[in-house]
């Protein structure tokens, strides 16, 4: 990997390469995604269909278009009961950790007669969109539906791609079985973003679609934003290790790898106080390249986006981390915990040599779907909040409101909203 001294100049080079990777860059597919959901929402399946055939090579008709009870548990029989295992303790962590962020609606009596609140609804209908295709990825699954579950949602539809024999990955639908989804769809690409937006016959229109995908189906989201509600536009995975010179090289190099081994736009890096860590680091990635299986999109990835860079103090590190603002970041220095006050910009925070990003993408609870591209500056882990919505309770009495209404009424005139101070006015008008 290549090593460089960490300046002003350094790291301002290293955010704009990093911000290459956005999907603001891809306009060409904007053309293509954009006919494809119009064409979704005037035909509705007959497009759906038509699509399938052509990207998936898949013959999808209405009677095999919804996923069977009887294809669930043909899955179950294809997938290894200790991976079943796995997958249902994953879910009952995830579970674990997302009823902590549950909160209830409040509502605050005052005797004067003023009641203020705030109700909190779930959404009733979200869709899910699970990627298909060469790879599966049921922790995704389990990731997205199950704070939909906790949140109280009650209609979950997942869409994800059948391959071209016409079935899901089993995994996939196992975790969806496990995860609790109400009905699974076999459609993927831009079509399932555009038929989960605006629905189609078989197919209802949800409130907020979630779950990663390519580069259509992250246009297409953008598309469809403003109509439906979305989680985030994704972009390539991410990883920041901030070390010392207490860091395992080994452990250093491995992790970051895991994030480079996603594909060709993935981002490593490492920041250090150490230029004997640094180069130890460098070492240890080259020797773990030629053994991985994905040496091809590692190498490409770190030759595009992976660094280490040596700062002179831990201050000057953490100072570049936070304007990195990375997807995941690992902190790998004597005292992480004092580390992590200092950290203002990051997805999910990982601390000491034993809880590197992998626990946090399958197992320990905390949710996996993250900001990218510097978006946890303002962004957040996708969460139970991300599934209800908040209504405000405003009630007044006679007596409250008499002694503000010619406050309220002033503020309206001052603005020039006559009406608005008329609609306060009339209730105490003398009769």
């Amino acid at each position: 990997m290549r090593i460089v001294n960490l300046t002003k100049e350094t790291k301002q080079n290293l955010l704009e390469n990093l911000l290459k990777r956005s999907t603001n860059d891809y306009g060409d597919y904007e053309k293509t995604v954009a006919d494809i959901i119009e064409n979704v929402k005037t035909r509705k399946e007959e497009a759906i269909f038509e699509y399938s055939l052509k990207f998936d090579k898949c013959l999808t008709t209405k009677e095999n278009f919804m996923v069977t009870r009887a294809e669930i548990d043909e899955a179950y029989t294809q997938v290894d009961e200790q991976f079943i295992n796995v997958m249902k303790t994953s879910a009952a962590n995830i579970r674990t950790y997302h009823e902590k962020q549950k909160r209830n609606s409040w509502f605050d009596a005052k005797e004067d007669g003023t009641i203020l609140g705030q109700k909190i609804t779930p959404m009733q209908t979200v869709g899910v969109y699970v990627p298909g295709g060469k790879a599966a990825y049921p922790s995704t699954t389990l990731m997205n539906v199950i704070p939909a579950k906790v949140a109280g949602v009650p209609n979950i539809i997942m869409t994800t791609p059948a391959g071209a024999d016409g079935k899901v990955n089993p995994a996939t639908l196992v975790a969806a079985d496990i995860a609790g989804v109400d009905t699974i769809y076999k459609v993927g690409g831009a079509q399932a973003i555009a038929a989960l937006a605006y629905g189609t016959e078989c197919i209802p229109k949800v409130d907020k679609i979630v779950g990663p995908g390519n580069i259509f189906v992250a246009l297409a989201k953008r598309a469809v934003y403003g109509h439906v509600s979305i989680d985030s536009i994704a972009g390539p995975s991410e990883i920041l290790v901030l070390a010392d010179e207490s860091a395992t090289p080994r452990y250093v190099a491995a992790d970051l790898l895991s994030q480079a081994e996603h594909d060709e736009l993935a981002s490593a890096i490492l920041i250090t106080t150490s230029t004997e860590l640094a180069k130890k680091v460098s070492d240890e990635v080259d020797k773990f390249v030629e053994v991985l299986e994905r040496k091809a999109i590692i190498q490409e990835s770190l030759n595009n986006y992976g660094y280490i860079l040596v700062a002179q103090d831990m201050e000057m590190a953490i100072d570049a981390a936070n304007e990195i603002a990375s997807e995941h970041l690992e902190i790998l220095t004597k005292n992480p915990f004092d580390t992590m006050t200092r950290i203002r910009n990051a997805g999910a925070i990982f601390l000491g040599e034993y809880s590197s990003e992998p626990l946090g993408d399958y197992y320990a609870g905390p949710n996996h779907v993250l900001p990218t591209n510097g978006t946890a500056k303002f962004f957040s882990p996708l969460n139970v909040d991300d599934y209800v919505k908040k209504s405000s309770i405003i009630s007044y009495s006679r007596e409250a409101l008499e002694k503000v209404h010619q406050d309220i009424e002033l503020f309206a005139t001052k603005e020039g909203l006559t009406a608005h101070a008329n609609s306060i006015r009339v209730r105490f008008e003398e009769k």
